[in-house]
C-alpha cells in the first residue's frame, strides 16, 4: 500500500536527535520526511554513521537487518560516504565491515530531485547509474536534514512503481570521516533521471 507523508509529528524538528529518530514508527517518520529540506550537493561530502530506523512492515524489518548486518555478504553497514563531482552532482559508496577490513560498495550517483512521495526536492542517490546488485533492483535513496549533521534518508527499491512506493528509512550521522575515494565504473550513456518518477512524468508529458 502506498505510503503517504502525514502531519503526525508535534516535536519541533530542530529538537530532534537521533535516538528520537531511532524510537519512531513509520508514521512519524514519514511525516517528519515532509517537514525537512534538502541539503545541498556540496554539504554531502565524507563518509556519514548508517543506521537503519522503523520499517513499514515486519518482514520488511528482517529483510533490512538481515541485509545490513550479513557478516557474510556484504557485511555490518557502516556509512554511506558522498563527494560532489560538480555544483549540480555528486558520487558515493556505502561502507561495510567484512571479515576483519572495511570494504566499500554499491556506488550512486547523487543529485537534487524532486522526491517521489510530495515532489519536493530531496538529495537523491540512484544505484543504477553503476553495475551493482543495487542498481539491478534499481535502489534510488532519498534524503533530507534534520538538523546540522543528522539526516533522514528513505530508500526504494523494486521492479514496479507499486513496489518503489514502499519506504525504508534509514538515519545517517556526519560526516564521520573523510570520502575513501570513487569505486566503480560509471554506466555509460547512463540518464539519471530515468530513475525518478518525477523526471519520468514531465519526459511522457512533452512525449
Amino acid at each position: 500500500m502506498p505510503f503517504k507523508i502525514m502531519n503526525v509529528v508535534r516535536q519541533p524538528v530542530s529538537e530532534l536527535t537521533e535516538s528520537d529518530l531511532l524510537a519512531m514508527r513509520i508514521q512519524g517518520l514519514m511525516a517528519l520526511f515532509g517537514k525537512l529540506p534538502a541539503p545541498s550537493i556540496q554539504e554531502m561530502d565524507g563518509e556519514f554513521a548508517a543506521r537503519l530506523l522503523a520499517q513499514p512492515n515486519a518482514v520488511a524489518q528482517v529483510i533490512g537487518n538481515l541485509t545490513v548486518n550479513n557478516p557474510l555478504m556484504p557485511g555490518r553497514w557502516l556509512c554511506k560516504a558522498f563527494k560532489p563531482v560538480s555544483a549540480e552532482r555528486g558520487q558515493g559508496y556505502n561502507s561495510f565491515a567484512h571479515l576483519g577490513r572495511t570494504v566499500q560498495r554499491y556506488p550512486m550517483q547523487t543529485l537534487i530531485a524532486p522526491s517521489r512521495y510530495d515532489r519536493r526536492p530531496a538529495y537523491t542517490l540512484v544505484y543504477a547509474a553503476f553495475p551493482s546488485m543495487c542498481g539491478a533492483i534499481h535502489m534510488v535513496d532519498e534524503v533530507r536534514r534534520v538538523a546540522p549533521g543528522l539526516y533522514l534518508g528513505i530508500g526504494t527499491w523494486g521492479f514496479t512503481d507499486g513496489q518503489r512506493q514502499v519506504p525504508l528509512p534509514f538515519v545517517l550521522r556526519g560526516p564521520v570521516a573523510p570520502y575513501a575515494g570513487h569505486i566503480g565504473r560509471a554506466k555509460k550513456g547512463f540518464d539519471v533521471h530515468q530513475e525518478i518518477p518525477a523526471f519520468k512524468q514531465t519526459a511522457r508529458q512533452k512525449g
